[in-house]
C-alpha cells in the first residue's frame, strides 16, 4: 500500500505587504497554496495510494469567505471519486476555536476529535491511524502521551501537530520527545507544524513533511508533502515529493574583487542561472545577498535602487517571471585601508575620525535610537515587510525589514561608506 502524509497547507495564506515590492507576481503567489493542494491530489491520483493522512493547519486561520472552505472540499471530492480516504487533525491555525464557519466534508474525510486522542481504521486495510485535534491555538500538553497502544495486527500511524522537542521559529505547542514517540509501538509517525521537512527517526519513522508551499523568504526550498510505501507490514519507502508552484532561494552573489558595474551584474547573473537550474522548471522568488570585499561597496549602498533595477532586469533577461527579485542585502565590505586613511591630515582623515567617534558614542546611540523609533512609529506598518510576510504567531524572532535603520551603528558604518565613496571614488564604471 502507500499513503501521502502532508501538513501545514495554509490554505489561502495571506501574504501581507507583498504588493509593495514593485513587480512581485501578486496573483501567482496568492494562488499558490490552491495549486499545491492541487498538485498533491494529481500526485495522490497518478500514484494510485490508498489514503491521505493530513497532520493539522489545513487552513491558515478563520476564513474571509465560504471560498476557501469550498476548494478544500472540491479537493477532497475529487479524492473520493478515487475512493481515497482522508483523515485530518487540527493544528494550532485551524483549531477548532479559530474556524468560525463550517461546511460539510465529503463522506471520504474523517476529522479527529479535540476531546481525547481516537482510533481510526482505514476501510479494507489493516490500517490503525490514531490522532487528536487541537481544540483551541495554544496547546501546550504533550497529547501524544495519550495515544492508545498500538493495534494489534495493524500497521499502526500516529498523527501530530507538534513543535516535538523544540524547532527555532516555531512556537511549543504539543512537545513531546522523539524517543518516547519512538517506543510508542506504532510504525509510522506523521507530525506537523513545522514547516522543514525533517527525518527526526527511523524504525520507525518519525518525519515532518514541511508546508506544501513556501510563503516567505524563510521557507525556501523544495517544498510538499511525504510518499509512504508499505510492503508486507514494513516501510519500503519514504520519499519527499514536491507540489510547490513557486520556489523561494536566498542566493549569494560574491562580488569580492569586482570594480565596475559590469563585473558585479556578470557574477549576479551567474548566481540566479545556478538557482534557476535547482529550482525545477518552478518561478523563483530570491532574496539576494552581495557579499565580499570590493571597491563598489559603498556605491552600492549609496546606489542600491538602481542597482536593484539593473539587477531585476538580468533576472528579466534570463527567462520572463522566470526569477523575481525580492529584495537585495548588501552585505559586501569595503577595501580601502581606513586606518591610513584616518590618519591623514586633511579634510578626509577628520571626517573618518570623527565618525568612528560616532561610532563609540553610546549616548548619542541611545538618542538616535529614540528619535529612529518615533520615527518608525509613525511610518505605514505595511513597510516592515519582513515581519508581515511570515508567521508572527509561531514564535519567531523577526527583526524586519527595518532592522538595520533600528542598528544607530550599523547606520553610522553605512554613512560613512557612502560619504567616502562620493569624495573618493570616481562614478561606476559603464
Amino acid at each position: 500500500m502507500k499513503f501521502i502524509h502532508a501538513a501545514d497547507i495554509h490554505l489561502d495564506s495571506p501574504l501581507v505587504g507583498l504588493a509593495a515590492y514593485d513587480g512581485a507576481p501578486v496573483d501567482l503567489l496568492r494562488g499558490a497554496t490552491r495549486r499545491a493542494l492541487q498538485a498533491m491530489v494529481d500526485l495522490a491520483e497518478a500514484e494510485a495510494i490508498d489514503f491521505v493522512v493530513i497532520a493539522g493547519d489545513v487552513y491558515d486561520g478563520d476564513w474571509r469567505d465560504f471560498n476557501t472552505g469550498l476548494f478544500f472540499v472540491q479537493q477532497m471530492a475529487r479524492l473520493r471519486q478515487r475512493n481515497i480516504p482522508v483523515y485530518v487533525i487540527h493544528g494550532n491555525h485551524d483549531a477548532e476555536s479559530q474556524i468560525s464557519r463550517k461546511l460539510p466534508l465529503p463522506e471520504n474525510v474523517t476529522v479527529f476529535s479535540s476531546r481525547k486522542a481516537e482510533v481510526h481504521h482505514v476501510p479494507g486495510l489493516k490500517v490503525a491511524i490514531h490522532g487528536q485535534s487541537f481544540k483551541q491555538r495554544e496547546v501546550l500538553d504533550n497529547l501524544a502521551a495519550n495515544y492508545k497502544a498500538p493495534v494489534s495486527g495493524h500497521f499502526n500511524i500516529g498523527v501530530l501537530h507538534t513543535s516535538a522537542d523544540g524547532r527555532e521559529g516555531h512556537a511549543g505547542y504539543a512537545p513531546c520527545v522523539p524517543a518516547d514517540l519512538a517506543r510508542h509501538g506504532y510504525d509510522y509517525w506523521a507530525l506537523g507544524h513545522v514547516h522543514n521537512r525533517e527525518v527526526l527517526h527511523e524504525h520507525p519513522h518519525i518525519v515532518f513533511p514541511g508546508n506544501l508551499q513556501g510563503r516567505n523568504i524563510r521557507e525556501t526550498g523544495s517544498k510538499g508533502c511525504t510518499l509512504v510505501t508499505v510492503e508486507d507490514g514494513h516501510i519500503a519507502k519514504v520519499e519527499h515529493r514536491a507540489v510547490d508552484v513557486l520556489r523561494w532561494a536566498m542566493v549569494e552573489a560574491d562580488l569580492t574583487g569586482c570594480e565596475s558595474t559590469g563585473d558585479a551584474l556578470g557574477r549576479v547573473r551567474t548566481s540566479l542561472e545556478a538557482a534557476v537550474a535547482e529550482a525545477e522548471g518552478r518561478p523563483l522568488a530570491v532574496r539576494l545577498r552581495l557579499s565580499g570585499a570590493t571597491p563598489l561597496h559603498g556605491k552600492l549602498l549609496a546606489r542600491h535602487d538602481s542597482f536593484q533595477a539593473e539587477v531585476r532586469a538580468v533576472a528579466l533577461d534570463l527567462a520572463v517571471d522566470a526569477v523575481w527579485i525580492e529584495k537585495i542585502v548588501t552585505a559586501t565590505r569595503a577595501v580601502r585601508d581606513l586606518v591610513a586613511l584616518s590618519l591623514r591630515q586633511d579634510a578626509v582623515g577628520s571626517l573618518i575620525r570623527s565618525l568612528d567617534d560616532l561610532a563609540t558614542d553610546a549616548d548619542l546611540h541611545v538618542t538616535l535610537q529614540s528619535e529612529l523609533e518615533d520615527l518608525l512609529a509613525k511610518l505605514p506598518r505595511e513597510l516592515d515587510l519582513d515581519k508581515l510576510s511570515g508567521d508572527e504567531d509561531d514564535g519567531e524572532e523577526r527583526g524586519g525589514e527595518l532592522a538595520g535603520i533600528r542598528n544607530p551603528a550599523a547606520l553610522i558604518g553605512e554613512a560613512k561608506a557612502i560619504v567616502l565613496s562620493r569624495l573618493l571614488d570616481q562614478e561606476f564604471d559603464r
